[in-house]
């Protein structure tokens, strides 16, 4: 296989490298941040990313674009502050190790398929990561969502065999937790302020959120994705039902729970 040539990183990134330095030599905001205070921003701009992904709006992907690659520079500028690294190390290192990783389109290595692809990536990367991580579940950042965490950290677990071995393990786990959950919810009168009933249930809970991640990780459903899904599709229902009650001369709080529900039901019909 021939090793392709490698794209050089354009002028216009070190332009704004250059400006983004010269925002924290002159902007008192600027001067101000931290790597700490950057975190939300990151996070913010990430998920406008995926917004803007989910739009289908280029335009918007890329003004998007441009703000989460903002975050980036900028954190690479504090590093340079204090003689760390560069965006230029930042560049580099991730080039190296797109090549490294991709030994099927830069080197001689031969591929068939996509798993192939995946597995000489989780070789090498393990190779990499050899004495820094000594659990095999390690690696996985904290601050992703919840679902999307438990999800990952199930993924690297199945990769040693401590998985099921079909759908209907985690099937019957499901249903498990939820009679658990059954359970705790019927032992005891549920009091307000109660904090140990509050933790018993939410643990029992987490259980059954944990064993759903499961189910569709088998059936190859992200379940971020889906749950996002689902309340899109409840957003868009719910603004229908405030449409049609202002239509009506009335607010939602002003219906009764059955004239809601006869709406709600009208926008699972369009």
């Amino acid at each position: 296989m021939a090793t392709e040539t490698l794209p050089q990183a354009g002028k216009d990134l070190k332009q704004l490298v250059a400006i983004m330095s010269v925002l924290r030599e002159k902007c008192p905001w600027d001067q101000e941040q931290t790597y700490l205070s950057l975190k939300p921003y990151v996070i913010e701009e990430t998920y406008e990313v995926l917004e803007a992904i989910d739009s289908g709006k280029t335009d918007k992907l890329q003004e998007e674009l441009g703000d989460l690659l903002l975050q980036v520079v900028f954190l690479a500028q504090l590093a340079t502050e204090e003689k760390k690294f560069t965006m230029d190390d930042v560049i580099e290192g991730i080039c190296e190790k797109l090549i490294r990783r991709h030994p099927h389109v830069f080197g001689t290595t031969q591929v068939n398929s996509t798993n192939d692809v995946l597995n000489n990536w989780d070789k090498i990367k393990q190779t990499e990561k050899s004495g820094e991580r000594p659990s095999v579940i390690d690696g996985i950042p904290k601050d992703l969502p919840a679902l999307m965490y438990a999800e990952k950290l199930q993924h690297k677990a199945g990769k040693v065999g401590f998985d099921w071995g079909d759908l209907e393990g985690p099937l019957s786990k499901t249903k498990e937790e939820f009679a658990e959950f059954e359970e705790v919810l019927g032992s005891q009168t549920i009091i307000q302020g109660n904090d140990l009933m509050k933790e018993r249930l939410s643990d029992e809970f987490g259980d059954i959120l944990f064993s759903l991640v499961n189910v569709g990780r088998f059936l190859d459903i992200n379940p971020e994705i889906a749950l996002r899904g689902t309340s899109q599709k409840f957003t868009e229902r719910f603004h229908y039902m405030e449409q049609e009650a202002s239509k009506a001369g009335k607010s939602l709080k002003e219906m009764t729970l059955e004239e809601m529900e006869h709406l709600w039901e009208q926008a699972k019909s369009l």
